[in-house]
């Protein structure tokens, strides 16, 4: 079994969110949907509270360079 996700986790994050959306470019994704979109993927296992502006922010910063 695989280790729960994290927020702190923004690469694995990032890796498996550039999987699931392709078509979409992370700079345009509000912070809003990007934590939704976090939280519902597979193995995620943390608190919405523990989640900040600085952590979506290092989140979306691994999903542009991933797509590099």
């Amino acid at each position: 079994m695989t280790r729960a996700l994290k927020w702190t986790d923004s690469l694995d994050i990032a890796i498996e969110l550039a999987e699931r959306h392709p078509e979409i470019d992370p700079k345009t994704v509000r912070f809003t949907d990007l934590m939704q979109w976090v939280m519902v993927l597979p193995g995620f296992a943390d608190e919405e509270h523990h989640c900040g502006e600085k952590i979506l922010e290092a989140i979306q910063m691994a999903w542009m360079e991933e797509l590099e």
